[in-house]
């Protein structure tokens, strides 16, 4: 095999937000018997192809510097050896890495609008204010995101993606640049596929009935997405036995055979072990699944739940309330009535001693009273007596 002259020109340039695209012209002085074909690849030797055209494209994030080798050959035998390959690199994003915006991420919600959250920059002033940028295959030029908030910590920003076109058989992608309106900051790229972090709106209940022992629930796939692409779980809630289930299935498990009425784009579970004599409390909620999409852990949110079954009656439990408490104060009043004489009876009183004496010799102990109050008297009249005669004795002698 005869080695081709290197290509020329190479150049590279942006297109969109994240698309880069490399061109070059062919070789000079190439063998006219040769059929060029162009030996291409990234750095290290990643995403290798073999092409006759003069131009390739890529679509990745700019936030850091991407190089492209191109050689030149005459076959699509990758064995062969090429020309001496040229190298074309990006420039990498102006500005400090450190005040570039970080955990920055994107979640299509639905497939209707999406939702981007970052942090702001170590090296960023508080009172930055940023601008988020997107384009997409259906949009004729770059976007600029209107209603950027803050929740939190995080800066928050949501934009429709309704106009996207599914129609082309490449995988659609979103194209994402957050950056400050001075352009003090770097700029800061993402590429979100519409096959990763998508989060479904919750699926709706429409009916819940038993049958054959069985609880069926009967619900509606959120829009845009059909059953093939969705798992689901579903919650079931007894108010008796306080139970909390939860069914795991892949997809539904019932089809419209099984039942009389027409269930046309009603999806259907069968719940067994469900008891029917009580109130039970249904909720669905669904995820993208691997077979459609590549991400598989954003779940939606629980629908709005429906019951079916009987409430317990609450008038026995009332009742019971009412009366508990009634017996027992009736109780303790009993208590305290007959709690002497139960005490009496269980524990009878012992004999005072001292009460025993009182009552055996009261009468001498008040003889002897009244003998100790006379001889008082009789002390108090012989005092009064002498008291007198001396006044007498001494009126005589003065006299």
């Amino acid at each position: 095999t005869e080695t081709q002259p290197p290509v020329t020109n190479l150049s590279v340039s942006i297109e969109n937000l994240c698309t880069v695209k490399w061109t070059w012209n062919p070789p000079e002085g190439a063998s006219p018997n040769c059929s060029l074909w162009y030996f291409s690849h990234f750095g290290n030797k990643q995403d290798k192809k073999i092409a006759p055209e003069t131009h390739r494209s890529k679509e990745v994030a700019l936030n850091e510097r991407i190089c492209l080798q191109v050689g030149s050959q005459c076959s699509t035998n990758e064995s062969d050896n090429p020309s001496i390959l040229v190298e074309k690199c990006t420039s990498p994003p102006e500005g400090d890495p450190e005040s570039a915006v970080t955990e920055l991420q994107c979640v299509s919600h639905n497939l209707s609008y999406m939702k981007c959250t970052w942090l702001p920059g170590r090296n960023t002033s508080p009172d930055t204010n940023y601008t988020l940028s997107y384009w997409h295959s259906s949009l004729g030029k770059i976007h600029q995101c209107e209603n950027i908030s803050r929740e939190g910590q995080h800066i928050t920003c949501s934009f429709t993606l309704t106009k996207v076109n599914d129609s082309s058989s490449d995988p659609q992608s979103v194209q994402v640049m957050v950056k400050d309106n001075a352009g003090k900051i770097r700029p800061s790229f993402h590429i979100v596929p519409l096959t990763s972090r998508v989060q479904p709106d919750p699926p709706h209940i429409k009916r819940l009935f038993f049958q054959h022992g069985d609880l069926y629930v009967l619900g509606k796939n959120p829009q845009n997405f059909i059953s093939t692409c969705l798992s689901y779980q579903v919650e079931v809630n007894n108010s008796q036995t306080e139970t909390h289930y939860i069914l795991s299935v892949e997809e539904p498990t019932c089809d419209s055979s099984e039942f009389e009425e027409n269930l046309e784009g009603t999806i259907c579970f069968r719940v067994p072990r469900v008891l029917r004599d009580t109130l039970n409390t249904v909720r669905m909620r669904v995820k993208t699944n691997k077979l459609c999409y590549e991400d598989d852990k954003l779940w939606s949110n629980w629908s709005p739940a429906m019951s079916i079954g009987k409430k317990t009656n609450p008038t026995l439990y009332i009742t019971m309330l009412l009366i508990i408490p009634i017996i027992v104060a009736g109780a303790i009043i009993v208590l305290l009535l007959y709690l002497k004489r139960l005490k009496i009876i269980i524990f009878p009183p012992i004999p005072d001693p001292g009460k025993i004496f009182k009552e055996m010799f009261g009468d001498q102990n008040d003889d002897t009273l009244h003998w100790k109050k006379y001889d008082i008297y009789e002390k108090q009249i012989k005092e009064e007596t002498d008291s007198v005669v001396l006044i007498e004795n001494l009126k005589r002698t003065s006299q």
